[in-house]
């Protein structure tokens, strides 16, 4: 993989990473030869992830120093040639485990993408996933950053070929059923229904005490079920949940600043600050990859 220094990132075009202050930079961006997939080149020293979830699913291969990502059951660790895997809506956190930060390469599929690439090459029954997060793995960490190179490069048959490749490895070496997530307990259905209020109301959500009161509940009682069921508290889930919400609008073409309204933050800093740390980079720049 070709690292791309502070001073490099800066001097490029729509394509070029961003730069960040202390040697940190990302590019967050779309290829037009991947539908369905995002894709995430960074290195990060200083910046962590707060918890949050993904729609679809997280593979990365760790290409420098050491990631930590955080998961309701502890914490794991990659370095070099490492690769992190996780299942759509998995709440985690992930931030630097050595002084020197960590530069990964990361892909994000689908739902769509995998349970294609799944039905054809697996045996695998329901859902697919992954039965585990960390592997040493250098080999499929290799292809991980080869995908990228080509998707830069502009190379649609190399990329694609090289995305199913992967994807269909990692499930075949890491893959499994994922377990159905149908509300089953009295607290869980609770939990379901907060959020769907939370997602209706989301640019004017209910106090905690509010909530509870409307869905015949406690808050304390609703705190315990909203973590066990997301894994992170209902107001965390919000702002996460605004950010995702905030991505679709900025892909649609809505400034940061009419997005930071329509999601129910404050202002642009306000998205800006919430966005950079959970994505990666800044509003402004997420936006422009998707319309270069």
């Amino acid at each position: 993989m070709v690292m791309v220094s502070g001073e490099q990132a800066a001097g490029g075009g729509p394509g070029a990473a961003v730069p960040r202050a202390r040697g940190e930079w990302a590019r967050h961006w779309r290829y037009d030869g991947l539908p369905g997939l995002d894709l995430l080149r960074a290195r990060y020293v200083r910046h962590s992830f707060p918890r949050h979830a993904h729609d679809g699913y997280v593979v990365c291969a760790v290409t420098a120093g050491i990631e930590e990502v955080g998961l309701r059951e502890g914490t794991v660790r990659a370095g070099h040639g490492g690769v992190i895997m996780l299942n759509p809506e998995v709440a985690h956190t992930a931030r630097a485990g050595a002084p020197e930060g960590w530069a990964y390469a990361t892909l994000y599929p689908s739902y769509e993408v995998v349970a294609e690439i799944a039905e054809e090459t697996t045996a695998l029954r329901g859902t697919a996933g992954f039965d585990r997060t960390v592997a040493e793995d250098p080999q499929l960490a290799g292809v991980i950053t080869e995908i990228h190179r080509a998707a830069e490069t502009g190379n649609a048959l190399a990329a694609d070929s090289l995305l199913r490749i992967a994807v269909a490895r990692l499930l075949r070496r890491y893959g499994g059923p994922l377990p159905t997530r149908t509300p089953r307990t009295a607290g869980a259905r609770t939990a379901a229904r907060a959020r769907a209020v939370l997602e209706e109301r989301m640019a004017d959500p209910p106090s905690l005490e509010r909530l509870a009161q409307e869905l015949g509940t406690g808050p304390f009682a609703l705190l315990r079920a909203f973590k066990g069921a997301y894994g992170m508290p209902p107001h965390t889930w919000l702002t996460d949940a605004r950010v995702r919400r905030a991505r679709r609008l900025l892909e649609a073409g809505r400034t940061p600043a009419d997005t930071a309204v329509a999601v129910g933050f404050t202002d642009q800093p306000h998205l800006n600050r919430h966005f950079t740390r959970i994505v990666g980079v800044p509003p402004g720049a997420y936006r422009r990859e998707r319309s270069a």
